[in-house]
């Protein structure tokens, strides 16, 4: 029965909870189960609270016997949050050793929308330090493994959430992304990851990376279940300046149900496909699954045209320019004053060095000297200011095609499949082109999905559909047309690979397997 219920969808454990047939603690025993079963093998948990988590269920099931009128879709259904989520007096590590041992004294906007609906927090999960990474092996904590082949990563930043969803830890989690760090972990392990236009989910209470770049969005095994968890977590809030004032639409808990009424969502539509986005260097299997996912569009009636972004070749740089010198800002306040240890024993300034040598790991240092190097006097207007100029072309690209009708545009969502640990760690350039597809979105501020698509020679694909801002409803709509259309592809049906040998105790750690593939 506890494989059977973490089999099942969010929308499909609502509907048992509401007929009767299981309680929110029958679902939460089960995830809480698998994820400490796990764990030692994927890695992917930095805490898994198994007492405030039953107490949670506990207070939905009660809600659920009161016959609570309108209820959301999540109220009793188990969901796991990044470890940069404040929840109130928890751990916020950020996967960094400068936080260890900080206790947030409050609750982020997405935890309180949570809790408000009823969702049962499972835990916190496992990223890269300050969410900055696209493989997860710069978590302080140690690298998350990938359950199609537990020799590679799961992506990063968010790839500990990630995981837990594509192990069936938790049928929800929360990630953030900044420049991919969504849905690149969701193309890699095959699951549906939504990075929201920025400024639909607040960013108050989390640990903050790039601030113009951040967003919270959702993790799922299905596109019905992402959208159910965006509408849960959206919304305007007062202490975020960012958050916009823009309604949450019902359409997000409204998609269709069945295949055939989904698949009728893509006739008519008009898609567009960047010649830009098959970068130099992208894995022809990748690229076929690809290609094969747009030949399925247009067989089901969408409308798909080459087109061009001019400006995509400039995204790259232009991020590493934009986000290590926001980075450099954010990061000053961690000091050794006001969060987590304090390491040296002489003076203040002593102290403060001491604390950020040893407290920030290396990626971390490195986008930090980038940043602040990019912001020093005489370099500021030739890095900064023209970064942010080319930004506004990146935006413009995007802008020009939706201004031309265009529905959404459909692209890879990263150029590889999974690689193995250390592949990138000595190349700091190559580990940053797997952001190539997912970074430019970012530096728009608009919304963008990723489905899985296939695989290419055993590990999972990513399909990413882009949409001008605000228009989640319809990058749903899309995404679960295409979902519908490949129901009954042969892939669909395969869980990970190598997902019965995580329960093996014997099995080594992602850090065990990391330093033996470097010693190999």
């Amino acid at each position: 029965m506890s494989g059977d219920l973490t089999r099942l969808t969010a929308h499909a454990m609502a509907d048992r909870l509401r007929d009767g047939e299981v309680t929110s603690r029958d679902l939460t025993e089960a995830h809480l189960d698998a994820a400490e079963a796990g764990n030692h093998a994927l890695n992917a948990w930095l805490l898994i609270d198994r007492e405030e988590a039953l107490r949670q269920a506990d207070a939905a099931d009660d809600r659920l016997r009161r016959g609570e009128a309108a209820a959301h879709p999540l109220l009793g259904i188990p969901v796991a949050l990044k470890d940069l989520i404040s929840v109130r007096g928890g751990q916020c590590t950020a996967g960094s050793r400068i936080l260890e041992g900080y206790r947030s004294p409050y609750d982020a906007h997405i935890t309180e929308r949570l809790r408000a609906v009823g969702a049962v927090i499972l835990g916190k999960t496992n990223m890269d330090e300050f969410a900055m990474g696209s493989s997860n092996e710069h978590s302080a904590y140690g690298p998350v493994a990938n359950p199609w082949d537990l020799e590679t990563v799961p992506g990063g930043s968010s790839g500990g959430s990630a995981v837990a969803v594509a192990a069936y830890h938790a049928p929800l989690s929360i990630g953030t992304d900044t420049g991919g760090s969504i849905r690149q972990p969701a193309a890699l392990t095959g699951i549906v990851g939504m990075k929201p236009t920025y400024g639909r989910v607040s960013r108050y209470g989390i640990v903050a990376f790039a601030s113009s770049l951040d967003q919270i969005g959702p993790f799922a095994r299905d596109v019905r279940d992402a959208a159910a968890l965006l509408h849960a977590i959206a919304g305007r809030d007062e202490r975020d300046s960012t958050s916009a004032p823009v309604p949450v639409p019902d359409e997000l808990i409204d998609l269709p149900a069945s295949d055939d009424d989904a698949a009728v969502g893509l006739k008519g539509a008009r898609l567009g496909l960047p010649k830009e986005y098959f970068v130099a260097g992208m894995e022809p299997d990748a690229r076929r699954r690809i290609e094969e996912a747009v030949a399925a569009l247009e067989r089901a009636g969408a409308t798909v045209e080459e087109v061009s972004l001019p400006h995509t070749d400039y995204g790259l740089a232009t991020y590493y320019i934009v986000a290590p010198a926001e980075a450099s800002a954010n990061l000053a306040r961690y000091d050794g004053i006001r969060f987590g240890p304090q390491y040296g024993e002489g003076d203040a300034l002593g102290n403060y060095l001491a604390t950020r040598g040893r407290g920030f790991g290396a990626e971390v240092k490195r986008r930090i000297m980038l940043g602040t190097y990019a912001l020093s006097a005489g370099y500021y207007d030739a890095f900064y200011v023209k970064a942010q100029k080319v930004r506004t072309l990146i935006k413009r690209d995007f802008d020009t095609l939706f201004e031309q009708g265009f529905d959404a545009l459909v692209a890879p969502t990263s150029p590889s499949v999974a690689f193995r640990f250390g592949a990138k760690m000595a190349d700091p350039v190559s580990m940053y082109l797997s952001d190539a597809c997912t970074l430019p979105v970012n530096m728009a501020g608009l919304p963008g999905i990723s489905i899985p698509c296939g695989l290419s020679e055993g590990m999972p694909v990513g399909l990413q559909l882009i949409g001008p801002a605000w228009s989640e409803p319809r990058l749903f709509a899309l995404a679960r047309g295409y979902e519908a259309i490949t129901s009954g592809a042969e892939w669909r049906a395969r869980e990970p690979a190598q997902l019965a040998l995580t329960t093996d105790e014997a099995q080594p750690t992602p850090a065990e397997r990391a330093a033996a593939l470097a010693q190999r």
